[in-house]
């Protein structure tokens, strides 16, 4: 039953990330640079702050917990910048290709990646048990047939109607930028390995990760801040924080994408906490998250009518990789 609650659990959150791009559209006359460096101000730094409050008591606390394991977190900070790098093309992704293949074919090798590399990376190889490596085969497999479906509807609808769907659809240069994307996301998992140390003895295992979380985010919000503030420069759009009119408006909508998107990384952690009884889904957790992630992007794809003017036979292979997916996120659990 513990295993069920913490896979649902899972889900939940993978949802609410999965969600945390539609109240894009809610916000008014900023530029891109300008709501997402406002959104992740929340996603990155105000909302994990707070999980990882819940794993410790105080904010000096939480420093000399930092403190006392330096290595631990400065390399957790690390991989939060590689991870940043990944954030920031995740988003170009979604650009020029649509939420729903942009996710898909990001997340995809961001799954794979991060699941393999984070026990090889900690000195911890034995946790790639064969039924974790037939479970990330299978969710790339999915991942695959998801995008063989992108590539069909790329050459099944007409220009004009790419445009309607995703309004810079370029499916060659987002096929790369996704992939970059992918290979740098899998840096969150990596830092997640690195900071497992980064908690105080008797915390509850639901938790445990939510202070290394906000080290990883930490650096990801450097790297993007960074980005943000130059396009802001390059683009001469300082003038849309001097908008005051709309800070209702995009301030609540870049908190509720800020919070949905978290939502991801604190429902690993609650739900990791229901998996410590068994090894093979706790290292192959990342995988079931990165494989929901792609489920539930697509289902919003579809609700947001991005495959509309596709053919029967497009839609068939989509959903044929949407159920090779949800089977791969329980499935290792079936082969130990």
């Amino acid at each position: 039953m513990d295993i069920l609650i913490g896979l649902l659990i899972i889900a939940v959150g993978s949802f609410g990330q999965s969600s945390s791009y539609v109240p894009i559209n809610k916000v008014k006359d900023w530029s891109w640079e300008s709501f997402w460096l406002s959104q992740g101000v929340f996603a990155w730094l105000i909302f994990p702050l707070i999980g990882a409050l819940l794993a410790v008591p105080s904010l000096s606390q939480l420093i000399s917990l930092y403190a006392q394991h330096p290595a631990e977190s400065l390399w957790t900070i690390f991989f939060g910048i590689l991870w940043g790098i990944g954030g920031l093309t995740f988003g170009l992704s979604m650009r020029y290709l649509g939420v729903a293949l942009g996710q898909s074919i990001s997340l995809g090798t961001c799954a794979g990646l991060g699941t393999i590399l984070t026990p090889i990376f900690t000195g911890r190889p034995g946790d790639l048990t064969l039924p974790v490596i037939v479970g990330v085969i299978v969710t790339l497999l999915g991942i695959a047939i998801i995008g063989v479906a992108g590539s069909m509807k790329a050459r099944s609808i007409s220009d004009e109607e790419k445009q309607k769907a995703v309004k810079d659809f370029n499916f060659t240069k987002g096929l790369t930028v996704a992939f970059l994307a992918g290979l740098m996301s899998a840096c969150f998992s990596l830092g997640l390995g690195f900071g497992e140390p980064l908690h105080l003895e008797g915390t509850p295992d639901i938790y445990k990760t939510l202070p290394a979380t906000l080290l990883v985010t930490l650096g990801g919000f450097v790297t993007n801040a960074v980005y943000c503030l130059y396009q802001n420069h390059k683009n001469k759009t300082w003038g849309d924080y001097r908008k005051t009119r709309l800070y209702a408006n995009n301030l609540l909508f870049c908190a509720l994408a800020g919070l949905l998107w978290y939502s991801q990384f604190f429902g690993l952690s609650l739900g990791k906490g229901f998996l410590q009884s068994s090894a093979t889904l706790l290292t192959f957790s990342w995988c079931i998250l990165m494989a929901l992630n792609v489920t539930f992007s697509n289902v919003w794809g579809i609700i947001l009518k991005e495959w509309r003017g596709c053919n029967r036979k497009t839609i068939g292979v989509l959903l044929i990789g949407l159920a090779v997916l949800i089977v791969s996120s329980f499935l290792p659990q079936l082969l130990k």
